[in-house]
C-alpha cells in the first residue's frame, strides 16, 4: 500500500488576512467613541434621514463642487 507523502500547509496561509465585521467596527465607534459612520444613501435610513446626514455632511465638509470648507 503506497502512503501518500504528508502536506504542509504554506506558510503563506498565515499572511491572509482575517476579514473585518464592517459593521460591527461602526457600532463599537460609535458606543465607545461616539464616532458615527454612515452613508447618506443607507437603505435603513428614510428619505428625511438622508437628507439630514446630507445636509451635515455638506455644513462640516461641503459639497463636491464647492470643496471642502477649512476651519
Amino acid at each position: 500500500m503506497k502512503i501518500p507523502a504528508p502536506r504542509y500547509p504554506s506558510p503563506l496561509g498565515r499572511a491572509q488576512p482575517i476579514p473585518m465585521d464592517i459593521e460591527r467596527t461602526k457600532r463599537d465607534g460609535w458606543q465607545n467613541n461616539h464616532l458615527l459612520v454612515i452613508s447618506s444613501s443607507d437603505a435603513r435610513l428614510d428619505f428625511l434621514e438622508q437628507q439630514l446626514i446630507e445636509r451635515i455632511g455638506n455644513r462640516l465638509y461641503g459639497s463636491k463642487s464647492k470643496g471642502g470648507k477649512i476651519g
